[in-house]
């Protein structure tokens, strides 16, 4: 089978595609047919040696596909059913091995395609809207990047729930496309969005920043935030935040921060499959849209990074064997 390999850390340059064996489930393991894997900011991290791998090594960790073999001792799934996994690394290639606790079942309605495009942003989008901060009518939340993958799901998630919502985008295309997920207010460039989040709420501070990009936006985020309000950073597309002085977090009004993890919040298999079932429900629904902002195949993953980390897309990037 083919896959995107890296041999060593560094830009999207190190990607290679590759033929290598083809795997064999062992006890507890499905082998799955890839028909789209999602290229996430994560996948960078781990490219670029941010988050250690052990070389070489195959990226990706999130796709949909037709389960092609389940190993000994697995239950539940067979052969040609459509499934999608959050965290199964080796995810660029034609196969690859999930642990079957991860493997979650698809309706034909989503879907591979969008399954692939949604499952892990959509339940970053559920977890953090639902339970790292519960948003509600009346509430009011800064959403980073709002024409991003996170981005537009996260809007439309929060507005589903009651809260208004006020996001920053890199242009105003994008813009265009962060209203039409429900915003009720966009910024163009981040400098201007903690003077237009204290306008919106006259003068108090939003309840809550959602940032998934990090070192250029966090001091800004800090700033918009009401007594009492909380920061959570969820995200580093524009490095990490450094190491700062928790007094600051005393002398801007109490205000609470998190840095919280998709693993976090689906600890068990239950909490995986109801968080998967309210967000496939929405789609399903038609209450959720899921923009897929850009197909390649694998020997276009060098490509596929270079868009995401130049921020020249929108949405969701699928890699497609």
């Amino acid at each position: 089978m083919r896959a995107v390999r890296i041999d060593r850390t560094g830009g999207p340059e190190v990607l290679t595609v590759t033929d290598l064996p083809a795997p064999e489930p062992g006890p507890g393991q499905v082998l799955v047919d890839v028909e789209a894997a999602g290229v996430n900011f994560i996948d960078t991290y781990r490219r670029g040696g941010v988050y250690p791998l052990d070389l070489p090594a195959v990226l990706g960790s999130e796709g949909a596909g037709r389960v092609a073999r389940p190993g000994p001792g697995v239950e539940g799934f067979a052969a040609g059913q459509l499934v999608a996994w959050k965290e199964a690394p080796g995810s660029y290639a034609e196969q690859v091995l999930v642990p079957a606790a991860e493997l979650v079942p698809v309706p034909e309605a989503v879907g591979a395609t969008t399954a692939a495009a949604v499952l892990l942003q959509g339940l970053t989008a559920h977890y953090l809207a639902t339970d790292t901060f519960p948003a509600a009518a009346g509430t009011w939340a800064l959403v980073h990047a709002g024409a991003g993958g996170v981005g537009l799901l996260l809007t439309q998630v929060l507005k589903l729930r009651g809260a208004n919502v006020l996001t920053t985008v890199s242009t105003p295309a994008k813009a265009e496309l962060s209203r039409a997920a429900g915003a009720d207010d966009v910024v163009v460039g981040y400098a201007g969005a903690t003077p237009r989040a204290r306008e919106l709420t006259g003068g108090l501070g939003v309840d809550v920043v959602y940032d998934g990009v990090g070192r250029d936006t966090f001091d800004a985020g800090l700033d918009a935030l009401r007594p009492r309000g909380l920061m959570v950073v969820f995200g580093g597309s524009s490095g990490q935040v450094p190491p700062f002085d928790v007094q600051r977090l005393n002398a801007k009004g109490s205000l609470f921060l998190t840095r919280p993890t998709l693993r976090s919040y689906t600890r068990d298999r239950a909490e995986l499959l109801a968080r998967t079932e309210e967000v496939f429900g929405w789609i399903t629904a038609g209450r959720l849209d899921v923009r897929v902002g850009g197909t390649y195949p694998l020997t276009a993953a060098r490509r596929a990074h270079e868009d995401l980390e130049g921020r020249r897309t929108t949405g969701k990037l699928l890699l497609v064997p």
